[in-house]
Formats: C-alpha cells, sequence, structure tokens
C-alpha cells in the first residue's frame, strides 16, 4: 500500500506568482473549517437521535464509531487515489463524497433507520479522510519549506473555529430557536435542514475547486507498505502512535457524552439545547490553547509539556466526577484547553529522529486515529453499565497513558529486533 503522497513544486512552479498561493491557501482554509464542523456535530447528533430512536450510551456511540472508522478503512486507499488524480481533483472528489454523504440524512430520515444513519456517517467521514489526504500535504507545498509549519498551524486554527462555531449552529438548526423538539418529541427528520444546508455548502465548494485556477503540485506515491517496515523499529513511534489512539479517543469521548453530563441534574440540569451550545468552551479552549502552546513550547520540553496537560485533564475530569453545578460543569469543559497541544505535540514527538522513515510513521500515526471510533464506543458501554458520571474515568486513564509517553515513552530509542 502507498504512504501519503509527497508533493513537489518544479522550479518554474516555484516562481510562481504569492498571489496564487495565497489565493490557494485562503480556498483551503475554507475546507479545514467544513470538516471541523461537521465533525463537531456528531456531538450534537448523538444525544439528539439518542432520544428519537430510544437508544441505549453504546448504540448512540456507533455515530463515532462508523465515522472515525472510515480514517482506518479510507486513508490508505485514499492516498493511492490521490498520488494517481493529483491533489486538486482529490479535493474535488472528498467534497463530493462528502455532500453525498448529507445528501443520505434525507432519506435516513425519511426511512427512520437507524442504520441508514450511520451508513451517511460513514460516506460523510469517507469524503473528509480523501479531503485531508488531498489538502493536508497541498498546503505543505504551497510556498516556502521553512514556513510550511507555520501555513499549517494557521490552516488547523480554522479548523478549531470550525469546532467551536458548530454547536451554535448545530443547536439552533437541529432544536430550533426555543431549544425544544417539535411537538416535544425528537424526530430524525429535523437533521434534514442541516445536513441539506451542509450538502449544498459542500457542492458549492466541489464546483469552486474543479474551476479553481491552482498551482500545479507534482505528486508521486511512495510505494513501501506501511504495515511492515523500518519506521516499526522506531519505539517512540510505537507508543506514539498509541498516544494518538488514547488522545482522539479521549477528546472525542468527552465530546461524545458532554451534553447528557451537562443535561444531568447533579451537574446543570440543562435542556440538551443548551447543553449543545456550551460545547463551544469545551472545542473554543482547544482552540485557544494552541496558541498558548505554541509559545510555551519556545522555551519548554513539548514532552514536559505534554505531561502537564495530561495531569491537568485528568485532575480536571475527577474534579467534575466529585463535584456537583458549576464547579462540575466548568471543570470538565475545561479540559478542552489542556487538549489543544496534545495531537500536534504527540506527532511531532513520535516522528522525531525518524529520517527515511518519517512518511511511513507519519501513516501509522493517521491509522491511530481510529481511537475516535474506539474509545467513545467502549465509554458508551461503560455508561450503560455504571452510569454516564463513572464513566468519564475511561478518558481520564487515557490521560494517564499521555503523561506516561510525555515523560518516558517519547524518548528516541529503537525496538531490539535481533532478540538479543
Amino acid at each position: 500500500m502507498d504512504t501519503p503522497v509527497q508533493p513537489n513544486i518544479s522550479p518554474a512552479q516555484d516562481q510562481a506568482a504569492n498571489g496564487g498561493y495565497r489565493f490557494a491557501l485562503i480556498s483551503l482554509t475554507t475546507l479545514f473549517f467544513m470538516w471541523g464542523f461537521i465533525t463537531c456535530l456528531n456531538d450534537i447528533l448523538i444525544p439528539y437521535l439518542k432520544g428519537s430512536f430510544n437508544l441505549s450510551f453504546t448504540q448512540a456511540m456507533l455515530i463515532q464509531f462508523c465515522f472515525f472508522s472510515a480514517y482506518f478503512i479510507v486513508s490508505l486507499p485514499a492516498g493511492m487515489i490521490v498520488s494517481r488524480i493529483g491533489y486538486q481533483k482529490g479535493i474535488v472528489l472528498g467534497l463530493g463524497i462528502a455532500c453525498v454523504g448529507c445528501l443520505l440524512f434525507f432519506p435516513a430520515a425519511s426511512s427512520q433507520i437507524y442504520g441508514v444513519f450511520l451508513l451517511a456517517l460513514f460516506v460523510l467521514a469517507s469524503g473528509i479522510t480523501i479531503l485531508q489526504v488531498s489538502a493536508n500535504p497541498y498546503v505543505t507545498a504551497l510556498g516556502d519549506p521553512n514556513t510550511a509549519s507555520s501555513r499549517l498551524t494557521m490552516t488547523q486554527a480554522f479548523n478549531a473555529f470550525g469546532t467551536t462555531v458548530a454547536p451554535f449552529f448545530g443547536s439552533y438548526l437541529i432544536y430550533g430557536a426555543t431549544g425544544e423538539h417539535g411537538g416535544g418529541t425528537p424526530s430524525a427528520s429535523d437533521v434534514q435542514v442541516p445536513y441539506l444546508i451542509l450538502a449544498a455548502s459542500l457542492l458549492l465548494l466541489a464546483l469552486i475547486f474543479m474551476y479553481l485556477k491552482l498551482p500545479k503540485l507534482n505528486h508521486t506515491g511512495a510505494s513501501t507498505g506501511i504495515f511492515k517496515g523500518g519506521a516499526w523499529h522506531h519505539k517512540h513511534l510505537v507508543l506514539g502512535a498509541v498516544g494518538i489512539f488514547m488522545y482522539v479517543g479521549a477528546e472525542v469521548a468527552i465530546g461524545s457524552m458532554l451534553v447528557n453530563y451537562l443535561a444531568s441534574p447533579a451537574v446543570g440540569g440543562l435542556t440538551e439545547a443548551s447543553a449543545a451550545k456550551l460545547l463551544a468552551y469545551y472545542w473554543g479552549g482547544a482552540m485557544v490553547g494552541r496558541f498558548i502552546g505554541a509559545i510555551v513550547m519556545q522555551k519548554i520540553s513539548g514532552g514536559y509539556v505534554l505531561a502537564f496537560n495530561a495531569c491537568v485533564a485528568i485532575g480536571l475530569i475527577l474534579l467534575s466526577l466529585s463535584s456537583t453545578g458549576a464547579l462540575a460543569l466548568w471543570s470538565i469543559l475545561g479540559v478542552g484547553l489542556f487538549n489543544s497541544i496534545m495531537f500536534p505535540t504527540i506527532f511531532s514527538l513520535a516522528l522525531h529522529k525518524l529520517g527515511q522513515d518519517t512518511p511511513q510513521g507519519s501513516g501509522i500515526l493517521c491509522l491511530a486515529i481510529v481511537g475516535g471510533a474506539i474509545v467513545p464506543l467502549l465509554q458508551g458501554m461503560l455508561a450503560d453499565s455504571i452510569g454516564v458520571t463513572l464513566s468519564f474515568l475511561l478518558p481520564a486513564s487515557c490521560y494517564l497513558y499521555i503523561a506516561y509517553y510525555g515523560l518516558v515513552g517519547c524518548r528516541v530509542s529503537q525496538i531490539n529486533t535481533t532478540g538479543k
């Protein structure tokens, strides 16, 4: 299987007007915003469909399972496809598939079949996966290689902005201006309008990218296998992949359970619509924390900052579980602020000194995003058996591993494969 595509710019293209690159970057930031927005909508969709279909927490968490499993299943084929058709066509293809996924919400709501909703989510996430495989390397290739990380940080900020504003729009569109279900009873058909609006937006973006005059980038696919090779000999990479699994799983699991947790009488006693709006503080904290972390990590080792943030996240979860009212509410929302630097920090620490194994290592870390499918499902099972409150001990244990990785696991060493 192919590893992620590696872009190159020819000398002639390198002399292209900076204005062309600037316009391309502005266009690409809209994509990062859209997939952040769509991903965060799942946190509102979970409690809503749970009420519509009278689901258990385990059944409701199949929403995240189907969504994030697409990253694991589609990432590698997507890399192979993009290596053949190019980045711009890959973006158009991703947008088109995501649009189809949104349109599938209409028959899903009409049929009132939960399985059709899950299919729609998988198709939608598959399109977003292709979109990410195409757009991320495009951003790194547009301009000076020395400022590639800066461009990615900027576009990721717009991704975080999408997750921050999504709770407000999603709550209004799904729950309505009053915050109540139509007739007082949740109906799966209420999600048709929001996802039809998203489908129209994605279709418009696909048409724009189809006709945009973007810089032409050379693309070549490497043929090294992702599941065998030199990268697996690096212990800090393997442990880092577990760290990505734990982090994405914990972040998504908390976000998925927040509406139900904040609606409980012991915490906030809020309506689902009001609780959904408070999700913006959880995801907005992650956005703000990235800028703070970027400054802090210029002075302090990334591993120490990672361990510190993980320990604070554990402390905030335990504080929330052992308290009630406003203290319980704001302490759990505060976890988002300390989530902020975890993904990019684990990613960079895991790829440190990999050399020629870096592309394969990057592919391994991307596959570990499947934690967003597994951990929320496990927390749903715990919520059904021991209650929503105690189920938060699972993401707390994930942060415990992340603290270990920041202090010990990220140290560069190789796995002894000789048996000596």
